[in-house]
């Protein structure tokens, strides 16, 4: 089969870090040939390239302009007149409501990818209703809990993101110690790291109130990894530094903006948190900190209730006293840093081992026959 995959580009987080993952792993499965058309440059599009993906450009499209949605959706029909598709994924609304249309009229089979939770609300759902698609791929039970606000109708697969396990280069120590020397974290700290975006509901404030109860509490730093991207993130990274100095805690809080090396801050950190505020559809990052042998430590709602359990983490209410005692015990009891960090590759691996994502992807694509789709 050869499939095409069908994003926007213009912004960095779990969807692009699916999307080049899955372009470095294509190959495990020779049954699928995968090719990927985006609206943007952009670091996804370089990242693509630099996996040996050349993806198709459409052009820059926003609904505020529509006749740059008119000409994407006429260089994806070119593309599809040009090269012959046995599927189109859309990943997320946005291309879902912009390009279905295109897909449905050329005859392709179309294939929703749910990277999200949906409540049938928002003005992309109510477009992008308009397009039933042939198949919905879902990233997680809890988003297709969802799915019926949208596509009440449409057959549904589960299939768990692949993540892959970042390559070690030269010893770990070393580069464990470098690193913390670099970003302020003496021998004996325990390090607390979040990875995300810039965004509310990823439950930063919360994660600074927490610290702020643990300020007496010795031999901690903690980092925070991610660029602000759009206008609104930036207000929102201001504010968080303004409340980490509020609560006297410039001297053990860094912000460390946009990092391509996140591999490397989680071999080096010693716990994971994300204590998100509105539930997360998926959590990729969850499953590199488990690949890292990190605990995680996380709110219990959403998709990370399938991702952690009690062999690799905990999971809290979303409050500041719960969230807190979780980490004090964390950073006061090595032996269940070590244990709960033990479990974690295990469990990733079972869940999102890429080898085992890309022939459940190929199954699902090759059940789009007329009457086998079932929702499972």
């Amino acid at each position: 089969m050869r499939v095409l995959h069908v994003y926007s580009g213009n912004l960095y987080g779990g969807i692009e870090t699916f999307l080049r993952t899955l372009a470095r792993e294509r190959a495990r499965e020779p049954g699928l040939t995968h090719a990927f058309a985006l609206c943007f440059e952009g670091r996804l599009a370089r990242e693509l390239r630099e996996a040996g993906a050349e993806p198709h450009l459409l052009g820059e499209a926003k609904v505020g302009r529509p006749w740059t949605v008119w000409r994407a959706r006429q260089a994806l029909r070119e593309l599809l007149r040009r090269e012959r598709f046995d599927a189109v994924i859309c990943h997320a609304m946005w291309p879902q409501a912009l390009f279905g249309p295109v897909v449905r009229a050329a005859g392709v089979p179309l294939v929703f990818y749910q990277h999200d939770a949906l409540n049938g609300r928002h003005w992309l759902e109510r477009w992008g209703r308009v397009t039933e698609p042939d198949l919905v791929i879902t990233n997680s039970r809890y988003s297709a809990g969802t799915l019926g606000t949208v596509y009440p109708r449409a057959p549904w697969k589960l299939v768990y993101y692949p993540v892959l396990a970042p390559a070690r280069e030269g010893s770990r120590d070393e580069s464990r110690a470098r690193l913390r020397a670099e970003l302020g974290a003496g021998e004996g700290d325990v390090v607390i790291v979040q990875t995300s975006r810039m965004e509310e509901w990823k439950g930063q404030r919360l994660h600074l109130e927490a610290l702020g109860r643990l300020r007496q509490v010795p031999g901690w730093k903690a980092w925070f990894a991610g660029g602000a991207q759009r206008p609104e993130e930036m207000a929102y990274l201001e504010g968080l530094k303004a409340q980490a100095a509020g609560l006297g805690l410039t001297e053990r809080v860094r912000f460390l903006g946009q990092r391509s090396d996140v591999p490397r801050l989680l071999e080096a950190a010693d716990i994971h948190c994300q204590p998100n505020m509105g539930a997360e559809p998926f959590g990729i990052a969850f499953v590199e900190a488990l690949q890292a042998g990190l605990p995680v430590v996380t709110t219990a709602m959403g998709g990370p209730l399938e991702i952690v359990d009690a062999t690799c983490g905990v999971l809290v209410p979303p409050q500041p006293a719960p969230l807190a005692e979780a980490l004090r015990q964390l950073i006061e009891d090595p032996a269940v840093r070590e244990r709960l960090g033990a479990g974690g590759p295990a469990r990733a691996a079972k869940l999102c081992e890429p080898s085992v994502y890309l022939r459940a992807l190929d199954e699902a694509l090759r059940g789009l026959a007329p009457g086998e789709l079932r929702a499972s």
